[in-house]
């Protein structure tokens, strides 16, 4: 039981024999720096309940706590802030319970309950992966590991967007170009391949419409008329017709997309529990909307389209089926969330992780799936983010001024490699351990900077500022564990035993285990929330408080055994903490660096 509620109940006891009140909710804050105490109930709210002076009411509450709770050692009242403070037999007995648990944080206690299906990712499978999906991709997978360590059961899945113009855009620059080349005759991975074609379209396309331009044609018709843009639209209706050559093109040319993603996302370390692919599910959806007509929750107009009006909820109305029978991609959306509960029963919600360009669109949605009577509608989430910009401005990706997936992580290999040699930190490394070493901090980087921030808020990135040995930044973190594992090495302290409960804690001891205490709760409010910002702040802080403590208090050269014992101990547990909680990140911690 934490703090929080210890207090709470000895508090509604309080106002209950005190005043005849009956009160079960308290607020509770950490107390402030410049008084004395470790927790501070806020007294204002109680003026609802109880006709008093602010401080009378502070003082009686903490004399009842001093003479009924053993956790209170004693109290102070700064106007209208109890200040509470509390026996160090407490914070010692707790650390007991939590030092040797390797998984602390990890909850296990919503097993048993309905699976969430966290979808992040979800390529165009013309191009390969870029900036703008890593943010999306980490997100994603951060996510999905949250929740799972708030002890829910998850499915990580992607959409593959692996049919449409785009896709053809990219097979007939091929076709016209390619003169027959392939990842294997070329060296070069296969969505890399795929989208030096899309980039090939999209310069023959403007010189056409140039050229069309040139003999008199408008912009909008030039756009329209130009060949090239004429032979994709064919091919388009080639392949939802089955035609047997474009087809075999197609499987050809997305296997190769397929073979490089994969290791795109092996280089970054996520995965997938099942994937879906557009071309199978771009038809799902018009049968449910087929039932809801029958049930008034779409209607038909004269030109036999069929919408949804939502006007009353505040947004439009939506098409959902077009004239002439064919399906839009919100039609898609509602089949392929349908069939993913058909395919996995125990899913109750799901995280779609997606741009906040399509914040509507994902409004539209959900309300339509609730409108059509599926519960599991109200356990639907869409994980919004902002843009990913750098330093030389936007991304475009039929221009090839994109910023590469692979790239970006081999970059900041490169620049970890850069900043560690000019640190001298790597002595005694052999060259292998050095590279995997500077994979392990470039990508640590990459991702803590990129889930540090809300996921709402635009970014700047900077690979540079990322990688850096001081302030709020993966390598910091990833240091300061790799610290604590040499303080391990050289103590010959194992795991065990237990802390005396009459052992005196120094202030900055006890911080830490305060620290140590609220993370199960960081971890449930991340995930309340789907918040990996909310676990990256709490390890800094863990991690800046350990350094303080580090700095100021003998560790290995304590005055005692037992004062040597303990802190190895609260070292070993800060370790546990910071891997924990960078696992949910997806970042790996190394043991040396």
């Amino acid at each position: 039981m934490n703090l929080e509620t210890i207090l709470s109940k000895y508090a509604q006891k309080a106002v209950k024999s005190l005043y005849g009140v009956e009160c079960d909710t308290f607020e509770f804050q950490v107390t402030r720096k410049e008084f004395e105490g470790d927790i501070t109930l806020v007294v204002f709210p109680l003026l609802k309940y109880i006709k008093d002076n602010p401080v009378a009411i502070g003082q009686k509450i903490g004399d009842y706590f001093v003479d009924n709770a053993d956790v209170v050692k004693g109290y102070n009242v700064i106007k209208g802030f109890l200040n509470i403070e509390i026996h160090n037999s407490y914070y010692l007995d707790g650390f007991n319970k939590i030092k040797d648990d390797q998984q602390f944080g990890i909850s296990s206690k919503n097993k048993g309950q309905k699976a969430v299906m966290v979808e992040y990712a979800s390529p165009n499978t013309n191009k390969p992966l870029h900036l703008g999906h890593i943010r999306n991709v980490l997100l994603g997978y951060s996510v999905a590991q949250i929740l799972k360590a708030s002890g829910k059961k998850v499915y990580k899945t992607q959409v593959i967007n692996d049919r449409g113009i785009h896709i053809c855009k990219s097979m007939l620059a091929w076709q016209k170009f390619g003169n027959g080349e392939t990842p294997q005759t070329t060296g070069l991975k296969g969505d890399k391949l795929v989208g030096n074609y899309y980039v090939a379209f999209d310069k023959e396309y403007k010189h056409q419409i140039n050229e069309l331009i040139s003999k008199g044609k408008s912009e909008e018709e030039a756009k329209k008329q130009a060949p090239i843009i004429l032979e994709a639209q064919q091919m388009l209706l080639d392949w939802e017709a089955g035609n047997p050559e474009v087809l075999e093109l197609w499987n050809k040319m997305n296997t190769w997309v397929y073979d490089g993603f994969d290791v795109t996302y092996k280089n970054i370390g996520v995965d997938f529990d099942c994937n879906y692919y557009e071309s199978n599910t771009y038809l799902l959806g018009k049968d449910v909307v087929e039932d809801g007509l029958s049930k008034g929750v779409f209607y038909k107009k004269p030109d036999n389209s069929v919408w949804i009006d939502l006007t009353d909820e505040g947004l439009d109305e939506k098409l959902v089926l077009r004239s002439d029978g064919t399906s839009v991609y919100i039609t898609q959306d509602i089949g392929t969330a349908i069939q993913r509960v058909n395919d996995y029963p125990d899913v109750n919600g799901m995280v779609y992780t997606v741009g906040n360009e399509q914040d509507y669109h994902f409004k539209v949605l959900f309300l339509i799936l609730k409108k059509l009577g599926y519960s599991w509608a109200e356990n639907l989430y869409h994980l919004s983010y902002g843009m990913v910009d750098l330093p030389s401005g936007k991304m475009k990706s039929r221009e090839g001024t994109v910023v590469d997936a692979d790239d970006l992580i081999a970059d900041m290999s490169r620049t970890a490699a850069e900043i560690s040699e000019e640190l001298g930190k790597l002595e005694g490394y052999s060259e292998t351990e050095k590279q995997e070493l500077y994979k392990t901090i470039g990508l640590g980087a990459l991702k803590y900077f990129i889930l540090k921030v809300d996921p709402k808020k635009r970014i700047l990135f900077d690979p540079r500022e990322s990688i850096d040995f001081q302030g709020n930044t993966g390598p910091f973190i990833q240091y300061t564990y790799a610290r604590v594992q040499s303080i391990l090495r050289k103590s010959n302290i194992e795991p065990g035993g237990t802390i005396d409960l009459d052992y005196v804690l120094l202030d900055k001891e006890k911080e830490l285990i305060k620290l140590l205490f609220y993370f199960p709760e960081v971890v449930q409010n991340a995930a309340e929330n789907y918040s990996p910002a909310l676990i990256a702040n709490y390890t800094y802080d863990l991690v800046k408080e350990f350094n303080s403590f580090y700095q100021s208090i003998p560790i290995l050269a304590a005055d005692t055994d037992a004062q040597k014992d303990f802190r190895v101990q609260l070292s070993r547990a800060v370790a546990y903490a910071i891997k924990n909680a960078f696992a949910m990140l997806g970042i790996v911690v190394p043991d040396r660096m």
